[in-house]
């Protein structure tokens, strides 16, 4: 069973009860400082007769859930030639997580329907004076999309 757990709520003599029932092998209780200092002696006396110890764990947040060797399992994957998706769906990780893991930026949404040359060519031509009904028949794209490059 587990000889250590992290605790992020105050310890009390329920809470103490609690733990002891739920882990019979427990050696250690690892909380963050700010609980430590509020646990009673009492309970640490308690606890260090049962040889147990609280220790305070001075990283601050929360605990991380996946480690090393999910990076290293999702490194191997990749090398195997799975993407992100198919690794997020067979270690049923969250696909934003993967990408966390291995450091990747995630990839924007769609791409756009027109590049930015033709932006530009559409904004050009409205600075020379052309109607959007003009530009979008001579560019052959929706009239709405060429107020919305206008615009920006």
């Amino acid at each position: 069973m587990d000889e250590e757990i992290y605790v992020s709520e105050p310890l009390s003599s329920r809470k103490v009860m609690e733990i002891l029932e739920k882990h019979p092998n427990l050696k250690r209780i690892k909380c963050p400082p700010s609980i430590y200092k509020r646990t009673s002696s009492k309970y640490v006396d308690a606890l260090s007769k049962l040889g147990v110890e609280i220790e305070p764990v001075i990283r601050k947040g929360r605990p991380k859930k996946y480690g090393e060797s999910e990076i290293k399992i999702i490194e191997e994957m990749q090398k195997e030639g799975y993407n992100f998706q198919e690794i997020s769906d067979k270690l049923h990780i969250p696909l934003k997580t993967v990408y966390y893991l291995n450091e990747t930026p995630l990839k924007r949404g769609r791409t756009p329907k027109y590049t930015s040359e033709t932006e530009n060519e559409a904004k050009s031509l409205y600075k020379k004076g052309l109607s959007a009904r003009e530009i979008s028949e001579k560019l052959n794209i929706p009239l709405r999309t060429v107020y919305s490059f206008i615009k920006r």
